[in-house]
C-alpha cells in the first residue's frame, strides 16, 4: 500500500465522508481509469498531430498496415476493424485517396470490389505515427515495471474481455 494520494482518493475520501453507505471501490478503479484515458487520448492525438494525421485517418491505416503485405483490405472489412457506418468509411476512404494515403484497386477475385490499398505515403505516415505513439505510452507507463505493467495489462484484459462478450445495450 501507498501512502500517496491523487486526485480519485479526494474524491472518494470526499465522498465517503458524504455517503457512507455506499460502496466506493468501483469509483476508485473506473474514475483512474477514465483520467488515464484522458491523459491518453491527450498523448495520442499529439503522436499524431506530429505525423500530420488524424485519429479516424489513424484508425483506417492502422488496419491497413497490420493487414500485412500487400497492406490492402476491403471497405467491409475497414468497417468491422473500425466499427464506423458504411456511410461514414466511405468518406473516410476518400478522404485518404485525397492525401494520397489509400488508393482504391479493382479486386482481382470478384472484379464488382474493390480493395483499399496502404501506398507507400500512407505507410511511411502510420509507421511514424505508431513510432510516436509507443513513445508517448512508454512515457504514461514509465512508473511501472515489466511485472507490474504485465498484471496490469492482465486484469484489464480480464475486465475487457466481459464488455467484448457482451451483447449490446
Amino acid at each position: 500500500m501507498t501512502s500517496e494520494t491523487d486526485e480519485v482518493d479526494r474524491i472518494v475520501g470526499a465522498w465517503a465522508q458524504q455517503r457512507p453507505d455506499l460502496d466506493f471501490s468501483p469509483m476508485e478503479v473506473l474514475s483512474r481509469v477514465d483520467r488515464l484515458s484522458r491523459h491518453l487520448d491527450r498523448a495520442r492525438r499529439e503522436a499524431f498531430r506530429r505525423t500530420d494525421i488524424e485519429p479516424w485517418e489513424w484508425d483506417v491505416l492502422s488496419a491497413l498496415r497490420r493487414s500485412g503485405d500487400p497492406y490492402q483490405l476491403s471497405p467491409k472489412q475497414l468497417l468491422q476493424q473500425t466499427l464506423v457506418s458504411s456511410g461514414t468509411m466511405t468518406n473516410r476512404i476518400d478522404r485518404l485517396v485525397g492525401r494520397r494515403f489509400v488508393r482504391r484497386e479493382a479486386d482481382p477475385g470478384d472484379g464488382r470490389s474493390v480493395l483499399v490499398t496502404l501506398t507507400d505515403e500512407g505507410r511511411i505516415r502510420v509507421d511514424a505515427a505508431i513510432t510516436r505513439l509507443m513513445d508517448a505510452e512508454a512515457v504514461l507507463l514509465g512508473t511501472l515495471n515489466g511485472s507490474e505493467r504485465d498484471r496490469l495489462a492482465t486484469l484489464l484484459r480480464r475486465l475487457s474481455l466481459g464488455f467484448d462478450t457482451a451483447p449490446p445495450a
